[in-house]
Parts: structure tokens; C-alpha cells; sequence
């Protein structure tokens, strides 16, 4: 049996082009979910996949990225394979397609997700040591605020907020109407209050 298996990290991001592509490579039954690469334990598609495969059957997938996140977690993950008798087919990886059941396909696996762990980590670091140069000369801001004091949604969502003895309108009518979350109300509420700007 040949299995596809397609991840994206976030919610808002689609699986259709892993789809299509996994298709189109004969993938009988293909495995999807949305949840982030770093700790496999929340994968639980990957290992409703894990838990089904057997001797002879093929794992595809688009890339590597989308199967392990590091290092370690390839190469665990390709030996448990490996020990049940699946091989796992990577479609795209520097542009060539790798397959596992070869052995230049697992050479190219365990030196690839090398290269992509380090590539990771150097992104990090440089990512820490910019924050720490801009946090000394003062520029460092952090994450901008989507919603400003002159977001005109929040000034509204304030306004019926501070007038719910007039208006009789809940926390979760005010959501409703203004697409403001109940979290980012109170917090800029508070801060009103705190600044006694209360209106």
C-alpha cells in the first residue's frame, strides 16, 4: 500500500498542493492534519500513519519538512521504518526525489536533514544575537500590536464596552459585532482605566 502523508503548521495554511502532488505519485490513502513539526506527539495523523503501516507498504511525502523537523526525529522515524520494512519516498529534496528503500536514498536523507537542523539553528542565532544588538541601542520594539489606540474597531468595541449600563450588550455581543476578541477587550480596557482614560 503506498500512504501519502501532508502536514502544514497552522490552521490557516492549505494542504491542497501536497495533496495534488501526492496523488498524482499514486498515494492510495493519504494522511493530512495541521499541527507543527517540533513535537511529534501532537502529530496524530503521523501516528495514526505509524501505527498502520506494514511490511512492503511506501510512506510519500512532499518534503522532508514536512515528515521531520530535526535531525534526530528523521532518523528515528526512517529506522522505525526501516524495521517494519517501509520505505519512505520524498518527492522533492534539492530537487530530486529520494527514496529510502535505496541506499544512496538513506545516505541523502541523514546528510539533508543535517544540513536543514544546522540551517535551523543558524537561523535562530543570528535571529537572538539581532534582538540582543537592537535591544542595546533601543530600537528593539518586539511584536508589534496589531490593535493601536487608534484602531477604530477597538474604539468602538470600547466605547459600547464603557456604555454596557446603557446599551444592556454582553462582553460577547461586543465580540460579535466588532471582531474583537474578549482577551484584546479587556486588556485595552484595563488600559484605559489604568491611564484613566476611561470613556
Amino acid at each position: 500500500m503506498k500512504y501519502g502523508y501532508a502536514r502544514v503548521s497552522s490552521i490557516g495554511q492549505n494542504l491542497t498542493a501536497q495533496i495534488s502532488q501526492l496523488k498524482n505519485n499514486g498515494c492510495e490513502i493519504i494522511y493530512k492534519e495541521k499541527a507543527s513539526g517540533r513535537n511529534k506527539k501532537n502529530r496524530e495523523e503521523f501516528n495514526s500513519l505509524l501505527n498502520t503501516i506494514k511490511s512492503g507498504d511506501t510512506i510519500v511525502v512532499t518534503k522532508l519538512d514536512r515528515f521531520a523537523r530535526s535531525t534526530k526525529d528523521a532518523l528515528s522515524t526512517i529506522e522505525l521504518l526501516n524495521d517494519k520494512g517501509v520505505s519512505l519516498i520524498v518527492l522533492n529534496m534539492g530537487g530530486d526525489r529520494v527514496d529510502t528503500s535505496t541506499a544512496i536514498g538513506k545516505l541523502m536523507i541523514t546528510v539533508l536533514s543535517g544540513i536543514a537542523e544546522f540551517e535551523a539553528d543558524m537561523i535562530k542565532e543570528r535571529q537572538i544575537e539581532g534582538i540582543a544588538l537592537a535591544k542595546e541601542r533601543n530600537v528593539y520594539k518586539g511584536k508589534p500590536k496589531k490593535y493601536t489606540e487608534r484602531h477604530r474597531g477597538l474604539q468602538y468595541a470600547l466605547e459600547l464596552f464603557f456604555n454596557r449600563d446603557m446599551n444592556k450588550m454582553t462582553v460577547k455581543d461586543i465580540e460579535s459585532i466588532t471582531n474583537i476578541s474578549r482577551a484584546t477587550l479587556y486588556r485595552a480596557a484595563s488600559e484605559r482605566k489604568r491611564k484613566g482614560m476611561i470613556l
